[in-house]
């Protein structure tokens, strides 16, 4: 499916993990389980987890550990696909 597709279907999806304080450690697995359950999910990067660095680089990081592909951020908001 191409990113574009992909960017309208997460328009609509809820956000179903939250990254916190306790930093993307702390999700990997939930994450690696919503990916398995379905093709896309959206994760909140609060605040407390960029620490200092970009959503971007987060997200980023998040889906080499989960072998997902990073769809897109907006704001503090990623879409992973897998």
């Amino acid at each position: 499916m191409d990113t574009q597709a992909l960017k309208q279907q997460a328009h609509d999806l809820d956000v179903t993990v939250w990254v916190g304080k306790s930093g993307i450690d702390a999700v990997v697995d939930e994450l690696d389980d919503q990916l398995d359950d379905r093709d896309l999910v959206k994760v909140k990067l609060l605040r407390a987890a960029r620490a200092g660095s970009s959503t971007e680089e987060k997200a980023a990081d998040l889906a080499d550990r989960v072998n997902a592909e990073l769809i897109e951020t907006r704001g503090h908001t990623a879409v992973f696909y897998r």
